[in-house]
């Protein structure tokens, strides 16, 4: 059994030489979306729930970019692994074409719809001061993160390309200095220092506008100086030809993920929003758990990100399904050991990290139990993620829908409905139980992982 979950030195090398520069982007993304959150939590209750909202729509836009992305990209790994330069090129094309006018729709969609979206995590009941000051704080930094979103967009279409054909450290260090660039300005804009203005959330969305901007003229510029290991990116732009049998390959196995991403980030949302009926001190708690969830979490799930990547390299050189699937529960494993080790951290910090924000303590004490119950919940979290990239490796689209979006809403989001609505369970019991429920799918991802269905090339 030993055998089956560890792998050798030569293994991990592989695996952490993609992952660590995975790890550290995604981590700096994060980081940058929770300087913002601490920042302004520090500023006040209003101003921090604001935030929180505002991101929670720009989280399902995220994901929609992401899930569209990651389609093609199940087709760069392979091609790339392939040794074929022209398939890399035509799907880093369909990437952009596709992604930026997913863009613009998303941001007039957000542009105009904005106001209903918010007032759905907004409990006027409660404290009905509080509701419209957030509110208001939400439309403003909506309005400027707007801004930024079609250059998050492009730099995403980049990212991805150079870590599927194994330049994962270029995109981290475009992160790094994004983040550095979010930092100073967040610390200037925020507050007014250095004679600028203070802007409190306004600023908080400016510092991060500019930094999306920042990222992406690096990699843009990276692509250019470094010319003869990017061809795929720079050939990919004299021409705008995607063979239509690509497309159709693409929508067939690619875009069904998109919908998974979009269902499964409209599900958690709507998650989110139904503990926000229990008053507006669950939204700022919520908000503390989830932000700084998205930071300590980034390490398994760049894990997850690498299992797919690895896993369609070998897909795509052709290696036998029995090595695939060795692999895959090798990997599996490590994602699960890499998971125990940040529920450990994360439950120690739910201390104290809530007591940075300037909320009520009540807000501040559901927050530290929000972290811990969590915690408890990581490591199964941390087995469902690889699992899924496994299964997406292989363009196994059906199975992916049912075991990512389809567990969200038939199981997540019925049972939260179910106890919000017609229990009095408090929403701490509630959290628990529907963190608990990732149990069964975990077991629903090591039977599809197991049969081995999604082990096929779907390059030609």
């Amino acid at each position: 059994m030993l055998n089956k979950l560890i792998g050798n030195r030569a293994f991990y090398k592989r695996v952490m030489l993609l992952t660590i520069p995975i790890m550290i982007q995604q981590g700096i993304t994060n980081f940058v979306n929770m300087l913002d959150n601490v920042m302004v939590g520090t500023v006040g209750q209003a101003q921090s729930t604001g935030v929180a909202v505002s991101n929670q729509l720009i989280f399902v836009f995220n994901l929609c970019i992401y899930g569209a992305i990651s389609g093609a990209g199940i087709f760069t790994a392979q091609y790339f692994g392939k040794g074929d330069l022209e398939g890399v090129k035509q799907t880093f094309r369909f990437k952009m074409i596709f992604c930026s006018l997913l863009a613009v729709l998303g941001i007039a969609f957000l542009a105009f719809k904005n106001n209903d979206l918010i007032m759905l995590y907004l409990n006027a009941d409660d404290n009905a001061t509080l509701a419209a000051e957030s509110l208001s704080f939400a439309k403003s930094y909506l309005y400027i993160m707007l801004i930024g979103l079609l250059p998050y967009t492009i730099a995403q279409c980049y990212g991805s390309t150079l870590r599927e054909a194994g330049q994962s450290a270029v995109p981290m260090y475009a992160g790094v200095t994004a983040v550095v660039v979010n930092l100073a300005l967040n610390y200037v804009l925020i507050y007014g220092k250095f004679g600028a203005p203070c802007l409190g959330v306004d600023g908080a969305a400016i510092a991060t506008v500019i930094s999306r901007f920042v990222e992406l003229a690096i990699l843009v510029a990276y692509t250019f100086v470094k010319s003869d290991k990017c061809r795929y990116i720079l050939e990919g732009w004299k021409s705008y030809y995607i063979s239509f049998g690509l497309i159709g390959k693409i929508f067939k196995k690619g875009m069904p993920l998109m919908v998974n991403e979009a269902l499964w980030a409209s599900g958690m949302a709507t998650v989110n929003g139904l503990y926000a009926q229990r008053g507006i001190d669950v939204v700022a708690a919520n908000n503390i758990s989830q932000t700084f969830w998205n930071v300590f979490s980034v390490a398994f799930f760049s894990v997850g990100i690498a299992v797919g990547i690895l896993l369609g390299h070998d897909l795509g050189a052709g290696k036998s399904k029995e090595e695939i699937k060795d692999t895959a529960f090798k990997l599996i494993a490590f994602s699960v050991f890499i998971g125990v080790i940040v529920a450990v951290v994360y439950a120690f910090s739910a201390v104290y990290i809530p007591q940075i924000y300037n909320i009520s303590d009540t807000a501040k004490s559901m927050a530290t139990s929000l972290m811990q119950i969590t915690a408890i919940t990581i490591p199964i979290d941390a087995f469902a993620h690889a699992s899924y990239f496994t299964l997406r490796s292989g363009g196994k689209v059906g199975i992916t829908l049912i075991f990512d979006c389809g567990f969200t809403w038939v199981v997540s989001v019925l049972a939260a409905f179910c106890l919000i609505s017609y229990t009095s369970l408090g929403v701490l019991t509630i959290f628990f139980i529907v963190q608990a429920l990732n149990v069964i799918k975990c077991f629903l991802g090591y039977v599809f992982v197991n049969r081995g269905a999604w082990i096929k090339t779907i390059v030609s």
